[in-house]
């Protein structure tokens, strides 16, 4: 029944950082393909436009040297195969810097979005893919139409961009058949230069659309409902008895930290069995007492215990102790509420540890006046 609802349940919640990294190692990343278009374009065009002469050059010298021959080699039936893949070598070996070029802005453009993922899973043999209703489905989706629009849109934008170009370049064409063959080649391929740039150029205006857009699609399509991120919260936090034991190492660790910190306690207020709090006072650093220490029963002994050991005086009053205990944190100053009453005890604790005469005359404990409704909860803040 759980699993009925969860599949009408609409998927609102952004996806966990779990749910990204899985959908990751599957290969499953946001990807533009217009990016990648543009990358290769404009990369391959402006390569083009920089090597156009060292490539020209390189081919040119490389078949003037194999096709260029004595007259005594052109007999031998073997010459000519040799001399074509010589040939051949050295025009690669020409268009080796364009073909690196095209090749490094074919990866960087295809990672830029998404980042590197390789999957196994991504490309195994999925039998779903030779199912002819869900290749129909394909067809008919939202994601067919969406690649239909950004065609067109590519066509638009292309053949609007060639259009202004060639009309922009009409002088320049029209001028190439009174030129001499030689200039008139080099003019040409001039031309078919800059309008490679240009016309990659134009791409940017759909990779500037794609980009977000795919990035919006991919989010979309790991959305999750709320029961998914539920049902992931439990299976990350494990089974109930694993989560039991980390709550008690976590609660050990913090005990231990708050009985690192009641060596360095001012005094610690009693109830005197049930409750200790250990207050911490420096009128240099501190606004008001900090508590930074506190607990019940058996935490309560362990406090005392500790603090006697470190000579830290304790001083008996059950109401300032309950107070202390209900309305601050551990690490928290006292609230204002109860500033008057601590202060009377840390007087009385400095005063004892200045006096020096005999015991009869020694001075007079206070006995701070607390409001009952302290007990019940935490102190608002003046």
């Amino acid at each position: 029944m759980s699993g009925q609802q969860e599949q009408f349940q609409e998927k609102t919640e952004q996806a966990t950082p779990k749910r990204r990294e899985d959908a990751r190692k599957k290969g499953d990343v946001a990807r533009s393909k217009e990016l990648t278009t543009m990358g290769v374009m404009l990369c391959g065009s402006a390569a083009l436009a920089v090597l156009a002469r060292p490539i020209g050059g390189g081919i040119v010298d490389g078949f003037t040297g194999a096709l260029v021959t004595e007259r005594a080699k052109i007999m031998d039936a073997n010459y000519g195969p040799q001399a074509l893949a010589e040939a051949g070598v050295a025009a690669v070996g020409a268009l080796a810097p364009f073909f690196v070029v095209v090749v490094v802005a074919a990866l960087l453009s295809s990672v830029a979005l998404g980042g590197w993922a390789f999957s196994v899973q991504a490309i195994a043999f999925k039998g779903e893919r030779l199912s002819v209703i869900k290749g129909v489905q394909r067809i008919f989706s939202m994601k067919s139409l969406n690649e239909l629009l950004k065609a067109v849109a590519k066509f638009a934008v292309v053949a609007t961009a060639a259009v202004i170009w060639l009309w922009l370049s009409s002088d320049r064409l029209l001028g190439l058949g009174t030129q001499t063959p030689g200039a008139a080649l080099g003019g040409a391929a001039e031309l078919l230069v800059q309008s490679l740039i240009i016309l990659s150029a134009s791409l940017l205006l759909i990779a500037a659309v794609d980009v977000p857009f795919q990035l919006w699609d991919h989010a979309k399509k790991l959305r999750m409902t709320r029961q998914e991120v539920r049902d992931e919260q439990k299976d990350t936090e494990g089974r109930p008895e694993v989560r039991s034991r980390i709550r008690q190492l976590q609660q050990e660790v913090a005990t231990r930290r708050m009985m690192e910190a009641v060596p360095e306690a001012a005094v610690i207020i009693t109830n005197p069995t049930h409750y200790a709090v250990a207050l911490a006072w420096d009128s240099e650093r501190m606004s008001a007492p900090r508590v930074v220490a506190k607990g019940q029963d058996l935490i309560a002994a362990r406090i005392r215990a500790l603090g006697e050991e470190h000579d830290v005086p304790l001083f008996s009053a059950p109401p300032l102790a309950r107070a202390l205990y209900a309305s601050t944190r551990i690490g928290q100053e006292i609230p204002a509420a109860l500033y008057t009453a601590v202060a009377q005890v840390l007087a009385y604790i400095f005063q004892l540890r200045d006096f020096e005469g005999p015991a009869a005359e020694a001075p007079e404990a206070p006995e701070p006046d607390v409001d009952e409704s302290l007990f019940t909860g935490p102190v608002r803040r003046s």
